[in-house]
């Protein structure tokens, strides 16, 4: 029985993860800020025995170290590591203050660095593992607005890279999914806050990403699952990219 771990989980593609990998039997264990919400998720899926939720404020490691060792204690040991959660601020590198630079890095970099550290322990105890980094096409350069974000997407892959080099010898193995512009709750958030409503995004989608039409939360999912079965067992230091054919 797998154990799959979602750092995030409640929203977006996070969450349709941890629905698929119960689908699949799978145990989950997930965090957020809200108690209630983690709660919620629970009982909607009628799902106690096979889920975890740890209440946790990313732009602290306070609590990483706990939700690793109090999902060991539920279920045993930890198979998979996916590191869904992050943030994407409107900001160019001459706008960007000291406190939006600390929150993107805190919550999309320092949190993944410090949680991997932890896991990395069982999975080399157990000798197996497969860890999922959600990267995207800013990490090449990044567009003129996402100075913050484009770099911790750029410093994620080679973070994926380095495990996947260092801890093969441990059966550990990490891959890289560049997850491209998405529907997400978040986005759509995003972009409200700029005025624009979800259908003039979508037209806009349509006429910069080649096939057509925005990602939606279900696009993702099937190399997700790939990446956490055996069927991936000899993969590792990939990058797959899932963007319909939209670059930066």
């Amino acid at each position: 029985m797998k154990t799959v771990m979602i750092l995030g989980g409640t929203k977006g593609v996070g969450n349709e993860i941890l629905k698929s990998c119960l689908d699949k039997g799978y145990n989950v264990s997930f965090c957020g800020r809200n108690f209630d919400e983690g709660n919620k998720i629970i009982q909607s899926l009628q799902s106690a025995d096979k889920l975890y939720f740890h209440t946790i404020d990313l732009n602290s490691i306070e609590g990483i170290e706990d939700f690793c060792i109090q999902t060991i204690k539920k279920f045993g040991k930890i198979d998979a590591l996916a590191l869904y959660a992050g943030i994407t601020p409107v900001s160019s590198i001459i706008e960007t203050e000291e406190d939006v630079y600390d929150s993107v890095f805190n919550i999309n970099l320092k949190a993944a660095f410090f949680l991997v550290k932890h896991v990395l322990k069982s999975m080399i105890k157990f000798k197996l593992g497969s860890i999922i980094f959600f990267g995207s096409p800013h990490m090449d350069y990044g567009d003129i607005d996402r100075a913050p974000y484009a770099l911790t997407k750029s410093a994620l892959y080679t973070l994926s890279n380095h495990i996947a080099h260092h801890y093969a010898k441990d059966g550990i193995r990490s891959n890289y999914v560049v997850m491209g512009w998405t529907d997400t709750e978040g986005e759509l958030e995003l972009r409200a806050g700029e005025g624009v409503g979800e259908e003039e995004l979508k037209n806009k989608a349509s006429n910069v990403i080649p096939m057509g039409r925005l990602l939606n939360r279900y696009d993702p999912i099937p190399a997700i699952m790939y990446f956490i079965s055996d069927e991936s067992a000899m993969t590792t230091g990939s990058v797959l990219r899932i963007t319909g054919g939209h670059y930066i």
